[in-house]
């Protein structure tokens, strides 16, 4: 490119400005300026720019462009992760199925029957225990299946809330069961243990007031709070994609079956006030494992509910009540 001669005003000399990127030092370009002096003459000023940047197609240079330092960016609080629980699917209850259900069901029935026929045909103390003992095998054997395949996460995890719920829930369960008894009734029977000669058996002891207390609420609260609720509540979540159904439906059918076992075992005496009982302290549990997740609370609202019970009706042999009725 030839260099583009620019005339200065009045009569100066003209200065060349060479436009060319490669033309003097370094490869860059001059310009030229014009002032005039006080005494009237022109004076040339020459000045070496910057070589063209990305910016030269617009006619300008990348030196006069003011670079602004990238804003800092606000790092983003990351709300803290809340672990998944049973309640919302996932692996842990994957194979909690209608199968597993059914198989639990169907081996209850089983239990229930052959422990009948053992307490018929056996009869008396040791019939009963055999009885008992297969019912408690009926119900184990799901339970041990289950969990052998799967723990459904968070189920078994323990809070020291669940201390306190359990307790309290069990206490006043408790107190309902005797307000049903009063209203049946018009008064509340004082419990009692039987006696022998007057006094508790090392037998009478530990069928009364050990078993009630440390076994069947371990085995029942694991097959219906620990087992049968959980399955029942994932199938139906599966089924209806609707928590809150499969919670009650899971609730109700769990809470039918827990009454009729002991319908059938004759714990519920054929009075409705202990029918009404066992049915609120089922669906009691439910609820309360379906709304904390976990399982402990139900098992310590059991042993508190059978153990108050036991309470009373030790103070009431040793008292001498035996059964005695006591104004409400």
């Amino acid at each position: 490119m030839s260099p583009v001669r620019r005339s200065p005003p009045g009569n100066l000399a003209p200065v060349s400005e060479s436009t060319e990127p490669g033309s003097g030092e370094s490869g860059a370009y001059r310009s030229s300026r014009f002032e005039r002096s006080a005494d009237g003459a022109w004076t040339a000023h020459r000045q070496e720019a910057a070589p063209a940047g990305r910016f030269d197609n617009l006619g300008l240079v990348e030196a006069e462009i003011e670079e602004r330092p990238e804003p800092e960016r606000r790092g983003r609080r990351r709300r803290p992760r809340v672990p998944r629980v049973w309640l919302q699917g996932g692996s842990t209850t994957q194979r909690w199925s209608w199968p597993l259900v059914g198989g639990a069901l169907m081996g209850l029935g089983a239990g229930l029957l052959i422990a009948t026929a053992a307490s018929t045909l056996i009869g008396g103390t040791l019939g009963g225990w055999v009885g008992s003992i297969v019912l408690w095998v009926s119900m184990i054997l799901p339970v041990v299946f289950a969990y052998s395949r799967s723990v459904p996460r968070g189920l078994l995890r323990f809070r020291a809330a669940d201390l306190l719920f359990g307790l309290f829930l069990g206490l006043g369960l408790r107190v309902v069961s005797g307000w049903f008894a009063q209203a049946e009734r018009g008064t509340a029977p004082w419990p009692a243990l039987p006696t022998t000669n007057g006094g508790l058996s090392g037998v009478d002891w530990l069928a009364d007031a050990v078993v009630p207390i440390l076994v069947s609420p371990v085995v029942e609260e694991f097959f219906f709070r620990g087992f049968l609720l959980v399955a029942l509540y994932t199938v139906f979540r599966r089924l209806t994609r609707l928590p809150s159904a499969a919670g009650a439906g899971a609730a109700l059918i769990s809470t039918g079956i827990f009454l009729l076992l002991h319908q059938f075992t004759g714990s519920l005496s054929g009075d409705a006030s202990g029918a009404a009982s066992i049915a609120l302290f089922g669906l009691a549990t439910g609820v309360l494992v379906l709304v904390t997740g976990r399982f402990w609370a139900a098992l310590i609202a059991h042993v508190v509910f059978n153990g108050s019970y036991v309470a009373l009706a030790v103070v009431g042999t040793l008292a001498g009540l035996n059964g005695g009725i006591v104004a409400a």
